[in-house]
C-alpha cells in the first residue's frame, strides 16, 4: 500500500537512541551548472537561512535554481501531494518527484548513482535506521524553527531532523465488518478471511510494526514480538488472516476490509472511503517518526534548504497533519495557535505513552521474525 510496503527501516526512531551524529563534511565539488555560480556554492555550504542573508535571499537563490528534486514521496502518503503543490504555488519552483514508491534504501542508492548529475535528489525523507547509516551524505542545516524542535527529535548540528510520525492502527471498513473494539474481536468468525497486514513483516515496515504492536498489546515487548507472531498464527488458524497485500483498490473493493497500517494511511483511505475507521489497542500505541535531511551533493542546494524551511513552517507541518501524520512541531503549534485544530482532532486517540522502538529493539525483533514468521504464519 504505497510507500509503507518497502520501508522496514521506518520502525525505529533515531532520536530515541543515544547516538551522537557527527556533522557532515561540506560537498567536495560542484555537481552541475546549478551549483557553478558563487551564490550556489555558498548555498551548498549554508547551514541556516542567515547564511544567505535571510529568508528573502534564500527564496531568491532557490528561485534562481528553479527546480527541486524529491524522491520517494507518494502523493497519498502523509499529505505529500498537497504539500508539494502548495510549495510550488508559494515559491513558483518546479518540483520533480522521482520514484514515489521507492524505499529509503532506494533514496540513498539513487543519490549515489546520480551524484554530480542534475537529476540527483536534493533532499531525503528516510526511515531512521537508513538515515543513521548514511549521515555522511547529509548537509547540516538548521531551519528557522530549529530551536522549537525537541532535542530528542534532531541532531544538534542539524544533520538530520525528525519530521513527522504515525501510530500503528487497525483500519477497517465499518460498512463491511463489525466495529473493532479490541484485537480479540479480530479472532471472531465475523472477520473470517478479512484481516490483512500491510505486507510481509520480514520485508515491509508497516507489517513489521503491526506485529510489534500486537506483541505489546499481548504483554510482549518491541524487541521480542513472539506474542505477536503467535497471535497472527492463531488468526491464521481461525481462518481470519488474509495473505493479500492491501492497496487502495483492494480496500475500496472490499477485498481487504481490515488492515494493519500507519494512522496517516488510514486517514488517507477515509477521505475516499468515509466508512473507513481506525482502532488503536488500549495502552499499546506504537509510534514511528521519519527523518528529513539535505543531500550534501544536492544539485539545487538553495531549493533543498527552502524545502526544509517550508516543511518545518506551520504550512508544511499542517500539511502533514492534514495528511493524518503527527508533525514534530505539533505541541509547539498547539501552544502558539498555528495548528490546524480540525486536522489535529482527527488523529487517532491513544491511551498511555506511545512506544517508540529503538534501533536496537528493532534489530532484535527483526531477528526473531526472520526465524519464526514463515513457519508460524507463512
Amino acid at each position: 500500500m504505497s510507500r509503507s510496503l518497502v520501508r522496514v527501516s521506518a520502525l525505529a526512531l533515531a532520536a530515541a537512541t543515544a547516538v551522537a551524529v557527527a556533522a557532515c563534511s561540506p560537498p567536495s565539488g560542484e555537481s552541475d551548472s546549478s551549483s557553478s555560480s558563487s551564490g550556489a556554492t555558498d548555498a551548498a555550504t549554508a547551514t541556516s537561512a542567515a547564511d544567505f542573508g535571510g529568508m528573502d535571499k534564500l527564496v531568491e537563490a532557490a528561485k534562481k535554481e528553479g527546480t527541486l528534486n524529491v524522491i520517494a514521496l507518494p502523493p497519498d502518503w502523509a499529505g505529500y501531494g498537497a504539500i508539494i503543490e502548495a510549495f510550488k504555488t508559494k515559491y513558483g519552483l518546479e518540483v520533480v518527484s522521482d520514484q514515489p514508491d521507492a524505499s529509503s534504501a532506494d533514496e540513498i542508492s539513487t543519490a549515489q548513482r546520480l551524484k554530480g548529475q542534475s537529476k540527483a535528489p536534493d533532499v531525503f525523507d528516510l526511515g531512521p535506521a537508513v538515515a543513521l547509516a548514511n549521515t555522511a551524505m547529509f548537509a547540516p542545516y538548521k531551519v528557522e524553527s530549529f530551536d522549537a524542535i525537541p532535542e530528542r527529535f534532531k541532531d544538534p548540528k542539524g544533520t538530520w531532523v525528525n519530521d513527522y510520525g504515525g501510530i500503528m492502527a487497525v483500519g477497517y471498513d465499518s460498512a463491511k465488518v463489525p466495529e473493532v473494539t479490541s484485537l480479540a474481536d479480530l479472532q471472531k468468525p465475523a472477520y473470517r478471511g478479512k484481516v490483512a497486514l500491510n505486507g510481509n513483516p520480514t520485508e515491509a515496515g508497516a507489517a513489521f510494526a503491526g506485529v510489534q504492536m500486537v506483541a505489546i498489546a499481548q504483554g510482549g515487548t518491541p524487541e521480542d514480538p513472539a506474542k505477536g507472531v503467535q497471535w497472527f498464527a492463531d488468526l491464521k488458524k481461525a481462518g481470519n488472516f488474509l495473505p493479500v497485500d492491501p492497496t487502495p483498490a483492494t480496500i475500496e473493493s472490499g477485498q481487504t476490509p481490515v488492515v494493519f497500517d500507519w494512522s496517516y494511511n488510514h486517514v488517507g483511505t477515509a477521505t475516499k472511503l468515509p466508512s473507513w475507521k481506525q482502532f488503536v489497542p488500549e495502552n499499546a500505541a506504537l509510534a514511528s517518526f521519519y527523518v528529513q535531511a539535505v543531500n550534501k551533493d544536492a544539485p539545487h542546494p538553495a531549493a533543498a534548504r527552502l524545502w526544509q524551511e517550508y516543511l518545518f513552517s506551520p504550512d508544511g507541518q499542517n500539511g502533514w497533519l492534514r495528511g493524518g501524520a503527527t508533525p514534530v512541531l505539533l505541541d509547539q503549534m498547539t501552544k502558539d495557535g498555528t495548528v490546524d485544530a480540525a486536522a489535529a482532532a482527527k488523529l487517532p486517540k491513544v491511551t498511555g505513552e506511545p512506544v517508540v522502538p529503538t534501533t536496537e529493539q528493532t534489530d532484535a525483533a527483526k531477528a526473531v521474525l526472520a526465524t519464526t514468521w514463515a513457519n508460524a504464519v507463512g
